[in-house]
């Protein structure tokens, strides 16, 4: 097959661009309906004797987060809703902010769930999954030379 062939003139981008655009303008880059959807990042380290997952999420507070372990199923959930009203003489405002997100992990085999906790602190919620003891004995390091 020729390369021409295969080749996009951009004209079918161009029609299906347009027949998306709807959908487009409400899911395009996390924006929807012009608000900003915003799901955190989540790091996740390991070392020889746990798991620990960070998220950063300011504003939030402690009573904020849901935090379940249902069989190997972990997540993390968080609801916030603010209320702000202004009143004066002239005028009577009143704005409502509502934000909310859910993340879900799996949980390896080899981690003591009743022992899972979280800490809360300058904005980043961290939680703690430590192992179990047979499974930090059977971490065997291994170094492999190069040929």
């Amino acid at each position: 097959m020729s390369k021409e062939l295969v080749k996009s003139t951009g004209f079918l981008p161009t029609v299906f661009d347009e027949f998306f655009r709807p959908w487009n303008e409400w899911f395009d880059n996390g924006n929807f309906a012009g608000r900003i959807l915003n799901v955190p990042a989540v790091n996740i380290a390991e070392s020889k004797d746990s798991y620990s997952l960070s998220l950063a999420v300011p504003g939030m507070k402690k009573t904020d987060f849901k935090i379940d372990v249902d069989g190997n199923i972990l997540t993390i959930s968080a609801e916030k809703e603010e209320k702000k009203e202004e009143k004066d003489k002239r005028y009577n405002r009143t704005e409502y902010n509502y934000s909310s997100f859910s993340r879900s992990f799996t949980v390896p085999d080899g981690v003591k769930k009743e022992d899972i906790h979280a800490t809360y602190d300058n904005g980043v919620l961290t939680l703690l999954l430590p192992k179990k003891e047979e499974v930090k004995k059977a971490v065997v390091t291994k170094s492999i030379a190069v040929k």
